[in-house]
């Protein structure tokens, strides 16, 4: 099923802009949609968003008809957890460099955590602070996954790439030579291409 919406999520720094370099290279004719939380970067604060449950909610609630979803880094836990709770209406992941909800403390990953909150002192704490292991309910996520990885990227190895991989059943890791973990931005036109060879798929 080819999906009549693609949602692109950020990652901790948190904008709606992060995705659009690649997103507007995309030949698919589905519609973008893309998020940016609140109290990250330059989308305001909201209170009723008190956590990532708040967060899960909005996404599930903007859902309409068979959607893929793109994410990049943190925004990867919210993606997992949104095709765990609609199954149905995920037709494609795309997990750019992120955790995924697995732990990445044995994978060699460098913790971003502190140096960037000690850059961003005012943000919510809602990534930060979560340590959430989804890893017992990954092998549940049928929809067909393209995992984007890095070779160069210390926040997220290509090690983590490859346990997703091992635990999703459906997926297939892509690593981008010279990648980091801007690579979504850096390496727009060949994430695109991938992206849109991976939804025709």
């Amino acid at each position: 099923m080819r999906p009549e919406h693609i949602f692109f999520l950020p990652g901790a720094a948190g904008s709606p802009d992060f995705w659009r370099p690649a997103g507007e290279r995309l030949a698919t004719s589905a519609e973008r949609v893309y998020f940016g939380w609140p109290g990250y970067g330059s989308v305001p604060h909201d209170p009723t968003v008190r956590g990532l449950d708040d967060i899960v909610q909005r996404v599930l609630q903007r859902i309409e008809g068979p959607t893929a979803l793109v994410a990049q880094s943190m925004g990867g836990i919210i993606a997992v957890r949104v095709a765990l709770a609609r199954p149905g209406s995920i037709t494609h992941l795309v997990l750019c460099v992120t955790s995924g909800g697995i732990d990445m403390s044995a994978l060699g990953a460098q913790d971003w955590r502190a140096e960037f909150l000690a850059a961003n002192p005012a943000v919510p704490r809602w990534f930060i602070d979560d340590r959430s292991d989804y890893s017992a309910f990954l092998p549940a996520i049928t929809a067909p996954t393209l995992l984007l990885w890095g070779d160069a990227d210390p926040i997220s190895p290509v090690a983590a790439g490859e346990r997703l991989n091992e635990l999703l059943p459906n997926s297939r890791l892509v690593v981008i030579p010279g990648g980091m973990h801007d690579l979504a931005s850096t390496h727009a036109a060949e994430v695109a291409r991938l992206i849109d060879a991976h939804l025709e798929a």
